[in-house]
């Protein structure tokens, strides 16, 4: 036996071995899921309960995402007023990103409805 282990590792390498006796192993596993693959029902079954279970979330994450919007916005609003005082040189910048990104929340949030159909 140890001869046969000296004479893989010597002509396929440790790495090589480990390799192919995964690849092995997932051809087995493949095989075996290929025969069971025949009733879909326990599947889609299970993928519709958990679409209702998501749904029902949705209405409390499009309330966060209007509660960070409006977190952002006014963050960004004192942000955009304190370096317009000390005369900084990128406040359009600045005021072009706290606008797009209360934008993007707000689409998001807006969008986030119409994947769940609700």
């Amino acid at each position: 036996m140890k001869k046969l282990k000296k004479l893989t590792k010597s002509i396929f390498g440790a790495g090589r071995l480990k390799t192919l006796a995964m690849m092995l192993m997932f051809g087995t596993a493949l095989t075996f899921a290929q025969n069971a693959a025949g009733d879909y029902s326990a599947g889609t079954s299970a993928l519709a309960s958990v679409t209702e279970e998501i749904a029902k979330y949705v209405p409390y994450v499009v309330k966060l995402c209007y509660a960070i919007a409006g977190v952002v916005a006014v963050v960004g609003a004192i942000s955009v007023y304190i370096s317009m005082n000390n005369e900084e040189q990128d406040v359009k910048k600045k005021i072009m990103m706290v606008v797009g990104a209360c934008i993007f929340l707000v689409a998001a949030a807006q969008a986030l409805p119409l994947f769940f159909g609700i």
